[in-house]
């Protein structure tokens, strides 16, 4: 691939694919009427994030070589996404995730992603490392780490970029997407060594690094090698804890939940943006809280990811 003159502040690297989501809410799925088709997976979902909120980004990834593939170019141009990172598998058909959504914590999702996922077929060679390495923020996800090709380029970025800027592993464990999940652990430490930040909710950070306390959990992602841990507990909020002893630990902000899906997407761009930025850790956290709580108040993902304004007035109410 050539080489791109241009500099990134954030470039991520995973899934994507079509999301359909029901236009009924409290609904089981087989007596779904309507559906709305949304850009999807969380690398696109927080490039868009951050593009929301005025910064230029890229997302490296693979879709089908077929119509689905097509919208979502077209999706990631229409929210001001680079897509020049993103090329088609003839092998494979773009993957669809359907969901059921029942408020305000049951959001079962069902991936189509086989026999294979043309995301999990990134190959080294074609990646243009140039970019990686100097782009503001490089982010790479636990998915990208489940199956070959896409394994071997991930790390292979890691290692090019070597810890240049900010590189944050976004530990996103999905075990329906790896052949043998205990084989997992491994390939995250190897991972976290060449991370600046780590993120994670409580399953993530257990599969990462064998303990659950978050305070233990934050520790130990110190301790593989990241600057920066933060925990996502939920409704008890996020605990973030960085390398020269910073510590902040702040609650949900609260809404009425409509799909909590992409919420976690939403928190991931928002924490890119206030890296960027320069804030301070609690400042950083109160937003990218914010932002998820904006996404889990609307029904889609990429579609709801939040402006500055509408994170700032969401703040400013309190």
């Amino acid at each position: 691939m050539p080489e791109s003159a241009e500099t990134f502040d954030l470039i991520t690297m995973g899934r994507i694919g079509v999301d359909l989501y029901p236009l009924q809410t409290g609904v089981p799925l087989p007596q779904v009427e309507s559906f709305g088709k949304f850009l999807g997976g969380s690398a696109a979902n927080v490039a868009v994030a951050a593009a929301r909120l005025g910064h230029a980004t890229a997302v490296i990834t693979r879709t089908g070589n077929d119509p689905f593939g097509s919208y979502l170019h077209d999706a990631l141009r229409e929210f001001g996404v680079d897509d020049r990172f993103v090329t088609p598998v003839d092998a494979y058909q773009t993957p669809i995730t359907f969901c059921e959504i029942f408020p305000p914590d049951d959001f079962p999702l069902y991936f189509y992603r086989r026999p294979k996922a043309p995301d999990l077929e990134i190959n080294a060679d074609e990646l243009d490392l140039s970019a990686i390495r100097t782009a503001r923020i490089f982010w790479m996800t636990g998915t990208g780490l489940s199956e070959e090709p896409s394994r071997s380029a991930t790390l292979a970025a890691l290692k090019a970029r070597d810890k240049s800027g900010i590189t944050v592993f976004d530990l996103d464990w999905r075990p329906m997407f790896w052949n043998d999940p205990d084989s997992a652990r491994p390939y995250y430490a190897e991972a976290l060594a060449h991370a600046t930040v780590a993120v994670g909710n409580l399953d993530e950070c257990e599969i990462a690094t064998g303990v659950r306390e978050p305070k233990a959990c934050a520790q130990a992602l110190l301790g593989a090698g990241v600057e920066l841990a933060v925990v996502k507990q939920g409704p008890k909020g996020v605990l973030a804890v960085h390398r020269d002893g910073t510590t902040a630990e702040v609650p949900p902000v609260r809404v009425e939940v409509v799909n909590g899906l992409g919420a976690g997407d939403a928190f991931g761009g928002s924490l890119c943006h206030g890296l960027l930025s320069g804030w301070e850790l609690e400042k950083i956290m109160r937003y990218a809280n914010a932002a998820g709580a904006l996404v889990a108040s609307r029904l889609a993902c990429s579609s709801a990811m939040p402006t500055e304004s509408e994170v700032d007035d969401l703040l400013a109410r309190g």
